[in-house]
């Protein structure tokens, strides 16, 4: 018979923190959602809602196209 793990429900950190605009200048908290190798990490694996991880998605983008971060880690 297997056991169930428990596992914790994620959360999303922008509501949480009551977050109303992802900065794009705020590239310690932009890294946090990028994989090593550069790509944006899916929802379910962030635990961030649709809300803020469209705003994310696109303040990622722009600081990608003003060389705050690289398109792709090496």
């Amino acid at each position: 018979m297997q056991q169930r793990r428990f596992q914790r429900r994620k959360f999303c950190r922008f509501c949480a923190e009551k977050v109303e605009f992802i900065d794009y200048k705020d590239i310690k908290t932009l890294r946090s959602y990028l994989t090593e190798r550069g790509k944006i990490l899916p929802r379910r694996m962030t635990g961030v809602c649709a809300r803020h991880q469209r705003s994310l998605n696109e303040s990622i983008k722009r600081a990608r196209n003003i060389a705050l971060l690289s398109f792709v880690e090496k």
